[in-house]
């Protein structure tokens, strides 16, 4: 079964068995509701099937809590670990025309329109209006674009290549 991340336990929350997450998931209203079943990967070789049953946000973490840990003491061994959806929890129903999942996209090859190679997409952040899709160069800085239609111009999952027009003072290196 493949499996998708989805945050990040980077420390527990007061003594109730509260984790705090880095969310990395492009639907975190969704990941992370009452009832839903995650998948906590302390390492390669060993996971834990989680169900949570308590939610809330607090500065720019998510606070999760999971049925049948009732204090520190039961969850302070999740950290750090990685949280995980599998592939069946997916629904393709969540994207609108013109949205990706972040697996979807990472790994894809970047062009510019007339063709040349720009680099690979490694990562996506997101700071808060708009995605940004962080683009790996050889021999350059990584390069930073805006999920806005004027930058991304095509996303081919087929062929695993989007075409982006780069305005100019985005890419400082030319």
């Amino acid at each position: 079964m493949d499996f998708y991340n989805i945050g990040k336990i980077v420390n527990t929350q007061g003594l109730r068995g509260e984790v705090r997450v880095m969310s990395i998931t492009d639907f975190p209203e969704k990941r992370f509701q009452v009832g839903n079943e995650v998948y906590a990967f302390l390492n390669e070789d060993k996971s834990e099937k989680l169900e949570i049953d308590g939610v809330r946000s607090h500065k720019n973490f998510i606070l999760l809590h999971f049925k049948g840990k009732p204090t520190i003491n039961d969850v302070e061994y999740l950290k750090p670990s990685i949280l995980k959806i599998a592939e069946d929890q997916l629904d393709n129903d969540d994207l609108n025309p013109g949205e990706y999942y972040y697996h979807q996209i990472i790994g894809l090859n970047v062009i510019d329109t007339d063709g040349n190679s720009i680099g690979t997409v490694k990562e996506i952040l997101s700071p808060g209006a708009n995605d940004v899709w962080v683009v790996k160069r050889d021999n350059k800085s990584d390069l930073l674009l805006p999920k806005i239609d004027s930058v991304i111009l095509d996303v081919n999952l087929d062929d695993s290549v989007i075409t982006v027009e780069i305005p100019g003072g985005l890419d400082d290196e030319d």
